[in-house]
């Protein structure tokens, strides 16, 4: 049989819930995202619960809190302890998305189910790869390999490929085949024929418009209102889908000289654009060698202003504006207490770039017809003051004598185990009151006055000697001198507030606002105020579709030309995923599974694999050739067994001769390149590729495969003149010949 393969949905199937699912490759045992949603439903966590412990690895793909977001709560209290995969940009992205959130709910409430700390612990747990790195995993994980790939969608995105005995598994969610202004496509296409391919059906049923259409369309909407002395409120997320949107704007505004103010309000905001002008090379081809060219890096902003804190945008003038402020979901954070001010006025717009999470106000405004009136929870974080004040820091200081107390008792425990019972054998500073040292003449000296003199030296059966603690210093020593640890010489980091401080704040250059430090340092108590308020909804509502990801029509042709063996489908609408499971069915592969929640299934190949090793006799007779990364042979041997082995061995007979082959994959427009440079006359014709006056070139595919991926036939045609003999020697170039 081949390589075991087990599936697990634990949270993100049959709906649009965060992604969290478990992946088994022989037992090996990989959580593939981590996600959490907006409300931070701790039910959606159950299923994670019961098996974290089990978890052998983390892949996460993309930096949003779809797929990231319950990683620190899981790491804290689930039990997950397993080493944590992402690209750099998933990493650092992802790091800031997890401040500002947790920022955002501190703000509005008294959030504990994770901490800036706990943050940063779970992100120290991070390794970090570039794309098509191919990390060998140790220990249990022998002879597993998982490498990231270009999934588009968000910066850093991730396709992955765990490979296993020559077994391809690709986990492909969220992915975008388009090529952005800031990303690049996919590379999905690429894959062929992998054994289980997992992926989503979320945008299934969805159609998109052309992308010049769509952002024109955009903008035309944003300057209507703006003309009309209009305000417009652009949801977004932290470090995600925003930065196309920046991109958008700053392009725009440059081509039409526009004055109007834009401004980019999270929590995190100067640290996110500094990251980011810093991954270049995550980013699409067009802005890596524009940056090449003329050092021109695109997110040097010159139209869209950072700021920090909502103070900031209050002391602004009154004037037309564009916010693009978190959170997307419009449950917390600055987007939140925006829109209930802006909400009330008709001549503002609200503009949603992506769908709301289930149960979100952002969701319940994306309904046709939208509300008119809706319900909102306004909190905000005050100082304590008079008795509650006073009641606090008693309370605080009653904490902290427990806590004084419970380290001492602890100390002297540890102490007297340490020290044992018999401790005073042999101390001439202990005295034994039934000690034959003490004599007669004393006693009758003190008589009942004897305790006096015994009192504080005879030790309780568990007390200790009365002197000092002492530890001997037993180090270790070699021929050159005491052993030296060298942890003892690593400088230490500073203290949480001043990490805090210069960690936290210096990322957001000493922008922090009064709010934002108490938050962050818990220097002043504080409490929640919360009111409940009725918002008249005169704003106009708007959606357009700038989530970045493939569309319904084109993640079928993808599937088609990956034509996987076997398929599984996870998040998305139990319409879109069943929608999709019919099509691929009939038309990419007769295998597609689309499981429940803590189902497992298993796709393990039907194909049989067996490792064999090649003998040093038949190595010394193979001719390799370059093939890309690989190199390429045409061998012909016969199986024997050495050592409990199976071994290829050299054939005892002569070889009986083979067919040429020519191993490659052409492509006509890479093709078309090629010979035009070699002076030819070329165009496309009718899906052909017609060269100079009379030779006709085209592809054929070989329709018993699904998906077109089976053997391809080249035909060239034409009279056998001089041209056509030059055609087909360029031709034979684009192969390597076996």
């Amino acid at each position: 049989m081949g390589t075991s393969v087990q599936v697990m949905p634990l949270c993100g199937v049959y709906s649009e819930n965060p992604l969290c699912y478990m992946l088994s490759i022989d037992g090996f045992n990989f959580l593939m995202d981590c996600g959490w949603n907006d409300l931070c439903d701790l039910n959606l966590l159950q299923p994670l619960t019961r098996v974290s412990s089990t978890i052998d690895a983390v892949l996460i793909s993309h930096p949003d809190i779809l797929h990231i977001g319950a990683l620190p709560y899981a790491l804290k209290q689930l039990g997950l302890s397993a080493p944590v995969y992402a690209t750099e940009p998933v990493y650092r992205l992802g790091l800031l998305t997890l401040y500002d959130y947790y920022l955002s709910q501190r703000q509005v409430s008294d959030f504990d189910l994770f901490t800036l700390d706990d943050i940063d612990s779970a992100f120290q747990n991070v390794t970090r790869l570039t794309y098509s790195q191919s990390y060998h995993l140790s220990d249990k994980g022998e002879g597993i390999v998982i490498a990231p790939h270009v999934a588009g969608h968000l910066l850093g995105g991730t396709i992955w490929k765990i490979t296993k005995d020559g077994e391809d598994v690709v986990y492909a969610v969220d992915f975008n085949h388009r090529k952005e202004r800031h990303l690049n496509g996919t590379v999905l296409e690429s894959f062929v024929r992998p054994a289980v391919l997992i992926t989503d059906a979320y945008n299934a049923l969805n159609n998109q418009l052309y992308k010049r259409q769509r952002d024109q369309e955009f903008l035309d909407a944003m300057l209507k209102v703006l003309r009309a002395n209009g305000n417009v409120l652009l949801p977004v997320d932290t470090a995600g889908r925003v930065l196309e949107l920046i991109l958008i704007l700053e392009q725009y505004w440059t081509q039409q000289h526009l004055t109007f103010p834009i401004y980019f309000l999270t929590n995190v905001a100067t640290s996110t654009v500094d990251y980011v002008k810093s991954f270049l090379e995550w980013m699409s081809d067009s802005i890596a060698k524009s940056f090449g060219h003329s050092r021109d890096n695109a997110f040097l902003l010159k139209h869209v202003a950072l700021i920090i804190n909502k103070s900031e945008l209050e002391q602004l003038p009154d004037v037309p504006k564009v916010v693009l402020a978190s959170m997307a979901s419009l449950e917390v954070g600055f987007s939140h207490d925006i829109f209930v001010e802006w909400a009330t006025d008709a001549r503002n717009l609200v503009l949603f770039t992506e769908r709301g999470q289930f149960g979100t106000l952002a969701r319940m405004l994306q309904v046709d017809p939208p509300p008119k009136v809706v319900k909102v929870t306004m909190s905000k974080r005050i100082p304590l003051v008079g008795d509650e004040l006073k009641a606090y820091e008693e309370e605080q200081e009653r904490i902290k004598k427990e806590a004084a107390l419970k380290a001492s008792l602890t100390k002297e425990e540890e102490l007297r185990a340490s020290k044992g019972t018999d401790a005073n054998i042999g101390d001439p500073m202990v005295i034994d009151a039934a000690s034959p040292l003490i004599s007669s003449d004393v006693a009758s000296r003190f008589g009942r006055f004897r305790d006096i003199f015994i009192d504080g030296f005879v030790p309780t059966p568990t007390g200790v000697a009365p002197m000092f603690p002492f530890f001997e210093n037993s180090s270790e020593w070699d021929d050159y001198g005491e052993v030296i640890n060298p942890d003892d010489y690593i400088i230490k980091e500073e203290d949480i507030d001043v990490a805090s401080a210069q960690g936290i704040g210096g990322d957001l250059n000493g922008k922090l606002d009064e709010t934002s430090a108490h938050l962050l340092l818990d220097t002043t108590p504080s409490k929640v105020v919360s009111n409940e308020m009725t918002v008249q909804v005169k704003c106009s509502l708007l959606y357009m579709d700038f989530e970045g990801r493939s569309d319904g029509r084109s993640i079928k042709s993808i599937l088609a030309h990956v034509a996987p063996l076997k398929l599984v489908l996870l998040h998305g609408s139990a319409e879109a995923t069943e929608h999709l499971k019919e099509h691929c069915s009939k038309h990419v592969c007769p295998q597609v599974y689309a499981p429940q929640i803590e189902e497992k299934i298993d796709v393990t190949s039907d194909l049989c694999a067996y490792k064999v090793q090649l003998s040093e006799k038949l190595m010394s007779n193979v001719l390799f050739k370059k093939l890309g990364d690989y190199e390429i042979s045409w061998l012909d041997a016969e199986v024997g067994k050495t050592e409990d082995m199976l071994t290829l061995l050299p054939l005892s007979s002569t070889p009986p001769s083979h067919k040429s082959v020519l191993v490659g994959d052409l492509k006509l427009a890479d093709f078309k390149q090629f010979l035009a440079s070699k002076g030819i006359q070329v165009e496309f014709s009718g899906g052909a590729l017609r060269c100079g006056e009379y030779v006709t070139l085209r592809k054929v595919g070989d329709s018993s495969h699904k998906g077109g991926t089976g053997a391809q036939h080249v035909l060239l045609e034409g009279p056998l003149t001089e041209e056509y003999y030059q055609i087909r020697e360029l031709l034979y170039s684009q192969f390597y010949l076996l």
